[in-house]
C-alpha cells in the first residue's frame, strides 16, 4: 500500500471517532467530566478535537499542508504520532509496546505537548478513545 493510501486509511478510522464514542456508553460515562481541546496528528494530518462530558463535540481535519490549527481553535495540549505509530497502535491486537499511548510516547513513537492536565486527569477516557478505532479493524477480519 503506498503512504498516500495508508495515510488515507487512518484519517478514515480516526474520522469515525464521533460515532464510536457515542456508541459506547461506558467511555461516554468515564468521559462525562471530560472537557478538553487538542490537536492529534495522525501521520501527515492533523485534526483538532473537542471533548465535551465524555462526547467528541467536533472532529475538523486541519487544511494542508498548514501544520497549525486554525487561528479560532485553541487546543490545550496535542498528541502527535507517526502513521506507522497509529497503524501499530490500531492494530486488533497491538504488539507490546505499541499497544497503549503511553508506552508510544515512552518509546518516542509518539509526542504529548502542551498543558496535559485534562488528559492526566482524565487519562484512561482518552486512552480508551483513541483506541477505539481498533473496533473497527477487529471488525473486518
Amino acid at each position: 500500500m503506498t503512504a498516500v493510501a495508508e495515510q488515507a486509511k487512518l484519517n478514515v478510522l480516526f474520522e469515525q471517532l464521533p460515532d464510536l464514542v457515542r456508541a459506547d456508553s461506558d467511555l461516554v460515562r468515564r468521559g462525562a467530566l471530560c472537557n478538553a481541546a487538542l490537536e492529534v496528528g495522525i501521520g501527515e494530518t492533523l485534526f483538532y478535537l473537542r471533548i465535551a462530558a465524555g462526547r467528541v463535540a467536533a472532529l475538523e481535519r486541519q487544511p494542508s499542508p498548514a501544520r497549525q490549527v486554525s487561528p479560532s481553535h485553541h487546543v490545550q495540549f496535542s498528541l502527535h504520532a507517526s502513521g506507522e505509530a497509529w497503524h501499530k497502535f490500531w492494530a486488533p491486537v497491538p504488539e507490546p509496546g505499541w499497544h497503549d499511548l503511553s508506552a508510544l510516547t515512552k518509546r518516542g513513537a509518539a509526542k504529548l505537548d502542551g498543558d496535559i492536565t485534562p488528559y492526566m486527569t482524565h487519562l484512561q477516557f482518552f486512552k480508551d478513545m483513541l483506541a477505539s478505532p481498533r473496533r473497527l479493524v477487529r471488525e473486518k477480519r
